[in-house]
C-alpha cells in the first residue's frame, strides 16, 4: 500500500511538470523505474493517466494553442504513434529506459542552446506554414511518442519551440493537445499488447490528472523565458543522473 502511495504522489509531482512545461512520460518513465518498475511496465505505465492529464492540461491552456499547428501535428504523428508502439515489443524494456534518458539529455541541451532555431523569426514562420513540414516532422515524434509509450511532449515542445517559434506557453499548450491524440492509439496498442499493469498505471494516474491541470494554470502565471531555461536545465540535470543510475 505504501508503494502506491508513494506512485500516486510521483504522479502528481509529474503531473505539475508536465502541465507547466508539456513533458510528462519523459521524466515518468525514469522515476517509476528508480521506484522499483520493471522494464516495460515502468514504459507503458504512464498512459492512461497521460490521456485525461493531457485533455485537462490543454482544457486549462486552450487560450494559448495554435490550433492550425496542432492539427497538423496530429495528422502526421498520430498513425505513426502506432508504428512506434507495435516496434516497442520487439525493442524490450531495458532498452527503451536508457533510450529514454539519452533523448532527454539531447532535447534539454538543444533547449538550452537554441541557437539559429529560435533566433531566426523568418524561418520560423517558414516552416510553421508548411503543412508538409509540420506533418512529417510530427510522424517522426509519433513513432517516437508510441515507442516510448508517452505523448511527445519532451519532443514535441522543443519542436514547436526551436523549428516553429512557438514561445514557451504556446508550444506546451499545443503539444498537449496534440500528446491527447498520440496517446489513444498508443494505449490501446500496448493494451493490446500487454505492456501494462493496471493498478500502477491508475495509482499514477490519481496523482497525475489533478497536477497536470494545476501545473498548467500556474504556468500562465510565470514569465516565458525563465521557463524556457528551467525547463531544459530539469531536463539535462534529470537525463544524467538517470543515465548515470542506470549505468551502475
Amino acid at each position: 500500500m505504501s508503494s502506491l502511495v508513494v506512485i500516486g504522489v510521483a504522479g502528481a509531482a509529474i503531473g505539475v511538470l508536465y502541465g507547466m512545461f508539456g513533458v510528462g512520460s519523459a521524466f515518468a518513465t525514469p522515476v517509476l523505474s528508480l521506484l522499483g518498475i520493471p522494464g516495460i511496465a515502468a514504459v507503458s505505465a504512464p498512459l492512461p493517466g497521460l490521456l485525461p492529464g493531457s485533455a485537462a492540461g490543454a482544457w486549462a491552456r486552450r487560450d494559448k494553442v495554435d490550433w492550425t499547428v496542432a492539427r497538423r501535428t496530429v495528422a502526421g504523428g498520430a498513425p505513426a504513434a502506432i508504428s512506434g508502439a507495435i516496434a516497442s515489443h520487439w525493442v524490450g524494456g531495458p532498452a527503451l529506459l536508457v533510450l529514454s534518458g539519452v533523448i532527454l539529455l539531447v532535447v534539454g541541451i538543444r533547449v538550452l542552446r537554441p541557437g539559429r532555431g529560435l533566433a531566426d523569426p523568418a524561418a520560423a514562420q517558414r516552416r510553421r506554414d508548411s503543412a508538409t513540414f509540420v506533418v512529417v516532422a510530427a510522424a517522426g515524434v509519433g513513432f517516437s511518442s508510441g515507442l516510448l509509450a508517452n505523448g511527445g511532449g519532451f519532443l514535441l515542445v522543443p519542436l514547436f519551440l526551436l523549428a516553429l517559434g512557438l514561445d514557451m506557453n504556446e508550444a506546451a499548450s499545443t503539444s498537449m493537445v496534440a500528446a491527447t491524440a498520440f496517446t489513444l492509439p498508443t494505449l490501446i496498442t500496448h493494451g493490446a499488447l500487454g505492456n501494462i499493469d493496471w493498478l500502477i498505471a491508475g495509482t499514477f494516474a490519481v496523482g497525475l490528472i489533478p497536477g497536470s491541470y494545476g501545473g498548467a494554470r500556474l504556468a500562465q502565471r510565470l514569465p516565458v523565458d525563465r521557463m524556457r531555461v528551467s525547463f531544459g536545465v530539469i531536463l539535462v540535470a534529470f537525463a544524467i543522473w538517470f543515465l548515470a543510475r542506470q549505468a551502475l
